[in-house]
């Protein structure tokens, strides 16, 4: 009698827990977006590859020294501009110095709140440290919006992460 009292409780806490969502299995995925084509001029995409309404572009660039580090040589030095009428969600892209045959030879992620210019545009400059700046011959940005990298994945949040993640950033030698 005792037995058939506990396991008919146990099915109730059970059914409790699984009615108010603490189910034993947590149904969470992770998966990651396609990256999509590097350009001069891109129109930055989302993780479902809609566009977000905002472009990104790199206006120019040119070889020479970080002002605060002058003795390591030259370095990337991009000016970039972010275009928009939804700014207010700051995207972010990664900007990537590459070689003729587009072999990556240094990115790192460009945030559209850099630098603030008229309304509806972000412009900024950065610095890409790259082993052979000589060999740069333009800088590429990848249209993948970057600024929802911080999204909880299922290892660091069972319950509360997963979902599709934006695609990680070129290795250096990878050809866009």
């Amino acid at each position: 009698m005792v037995v058939a009292r506990m396991v008919a409780g146990a099915g109730s806490a059970l059914a409790m827990l699984s009615l108010s969502g603490c189910g034993l299995l947590w149904s969470c995925t992770d998966t990651t977006a396609e990256r999509g084509e590097a350009g001069v001029r891109v129109d930055i995409v989302d993780t479902e590859e809609r566009p977000v309404g905002v472009t990104a572009e790199v206006t120019g660039w040119r070889r020479e020294p970080h002002p605060q580090v002058p003795q390591e040589g030259n370095q990337i030095h991009f000016d970039f501009r972010f275009e928009g009428d939804t700014l207010g969600s700051d995207p972010a892209v990664d900007a990537c110095a590459v070689d003729e045959e587009r072999v990556v030879l240094g990115c790192q992620t460009v945030y559209s709140m850099t630098d603030f210019g008229r309304p509806g545009t972000y412009t900024g400059d950065e610095y890409l440290t790259v082993d052979r700046p000589e060999q740069v011959t333009e800088v590429l940005l990848i249209p993948n919006d970057q600024s929802t990298h911080d999204r909880r994945t299922c290892e660091d949040d069972i319950k509360d992460g997963g979902g599709v993640h934006p695609p990680d950033g070129p290795d250096r030698g990878e050809k866009l």
